[in-house]
């Protein structure tokens, strides 16, 4: 008789702080990964980048020999609405082959492919860019020096950035970053 009474104070304090431990990580789930400890289902709640990677086009390794990596210069945006404000008729010819979102637009640290790298077609450079037709292009909704990448679309950015270097053998030298990353 005694032993069930100890069974039912150890089940209910176990319940009881199993609650407390639920709520306490409930709370810290909005703060940033750098922010210290965190609730890792805001964090994984996004698309993988092994999805985002996926094309409907055949990848070939030797394809893609650069990264970048640059600022959108907007607020603000996801793929339709860079598109839009960049007079463009489509989604389709917005000149990049990926967009890392705010919480703006699009859920922080989001990752969209764009149709570009759904095709493996290569950016066009123009005016505000002048690299090869093998430079894998990655657009960060940053609008600086008013703002900064928040920490889930530099720690997602990064991730993409290692797994297409991994992914298309490209080395770090070859790898662009705006001058004030980090």
């Amino acid at each position: 008789m005694a032993n069930r009474s100890r069974a039912a104070k150890v089940l209910a304090a176990l319940l009881i702080s199993m609650t407390v431990g639920a709520i306490v990580l409930l709370a810290l789930g909005n703060n940033a990964p750098a922010a210290g400890p965190f609730c890792l289902s805001s964090y994984y709640r996004l698309n993988s980048i092994e999805n985002a990677l996926l094309s409907q086009s055949p990848q070939i390794s030797t394809r893609w020999n650069r990264i970048e990596v640059y600022y959108s210069q907007t607020k603000a945006g996801n793929i339709e609405q860079l598109a839009s404000l960049a007079g463009l008729s489509s989604p389709e010819d917005l000149n990049c082959h990926f967009v890392v979102c705010n919480d703006l637009g699009g859920q922080d640290g989001q990752i969209q492919s764009t149709a570009k790298w759904q095709n493996q077609w290569s950016a066009i450079p123009g005016r505000d860019w002048y690299g090869t037709g093998r430079t894998i292009r990655v657009c960060v909704i940053n609008a600086p020096p008013s703002s900064k990448p928040t920490e889930y679309q530099l720690k997602r950015t990064d991730s993409l950035v290692e797994m297409l270097a991994r992914k298309f053998n490209i080395s770090q030298t070859s790898v662009y970053y705006p001058a004030d990353w980090r």
